[in-house]
């Protein structure tokens, strides 16, 4: 098949197009470097010629609600039209498990937008939800510390590995459409100040956490709404056996 990667030179899309390359796929990176720019049009038509399936991994580059909501409401506009003219068959996209929980952040609003708009596209399609990715664990840290204090919330997470992730994108690529949700997320729940001191535990570098209720953006977020039930298949990867190796 011919699977085209929207965001395929970034984290989670290089290693989508690398897994569908070994299984035989013809799988095609599309991004502004590779002259593929959602935002405007360019390049699209041409990318999804022969297209069977597209991937659509790409992000917002502001977590700010209007801006990520032009991003993914322009993007959609552009990428789901060219996907009807070129006769593609299965429309993948990655978002975020509890997206539609949590009204308060406008990133997640904008997701939400997203998805809608897959929904509505006449694409046969499949919404992949995961949890909070491993490799962001350390970036939140940084953003809520004071001097050399950690604040952080005992916001319930389910993290999951950015190469889990990339496996279950790929995995739905190649099956049919589900035309609804698909979750994957980490094998344990973990609190997000529990991440941040199982994070300092390994590797120390003189911060402390503060279990702080108000500090980031996911303070006051209940229990259960960023992990999902136990319906949720969950990856082998554990977040302390992940830190290891990386």
């Amino acid at each position: 098949m011919k699977i085209v990667v929207v965001g395929g030179t970034g984290r989670i899309g290089s290693q989508v197009v690398s897994l569908l390359q070994d299984r035989g796929h013809e799988a095609v990176a599309a991004a502004p470097s590779t002259g593929v720019d959602t935002l405007t049009g360019e390049g699209l038509a041409e990318v999804l010629k022969g297209a069977d399936v597209v991937v659509d991994v790409a992000n917002s580059p502001s977590f700010e609600k209007e801006a990520a909501l032009d991003f993914f409401t322009r993007a959609m506009r552009h990428l789901t039209a060219a996907e009807r003219e070129a006769g593609v068959r299965h429309h993948v996209a990655l978002s975020i498990i509890g997206v539609d929980e949590v009204p308060e952040l406008g990133y997640y609003l904008a997701k939400v937008a997203q998805e809608e708009a897959v929904r509505a596209s006449g694409v046969p399609f499949s919404i992949v939800r995961v949890g909070q990715f491993f490799e962001f664990v350390a970036p939140v840290m940084d953003l809520t510390t004071q001097g050399q204090e950690v604040h952080l919330p005992s916001t319930q997470l389910r993290p999951i590995a950015a190469a889990d992730v990339a496996a279950v994108v790929a995995e739905t690529a190649q099956g049919e459409p589900v035309n609804g949700l698909r979750l994957k997320a980490g094998p344990e729940i973990h609190r997000l100040d529990r991440l941040a001191e199982i994070t300092l535990a390994a590797k120390p570098d003189g911060r402390s956490v503060v279990t702080d209720e108000n500090a980031g953006m996911f303070a006051g977020i209940p229990d259960g709404v960023l992990t999902g039930d136990d319906t949720v298949d969950t990856a082998a990867t554990r977040y302390e056996d992940w830190l290891k190796r990386n």
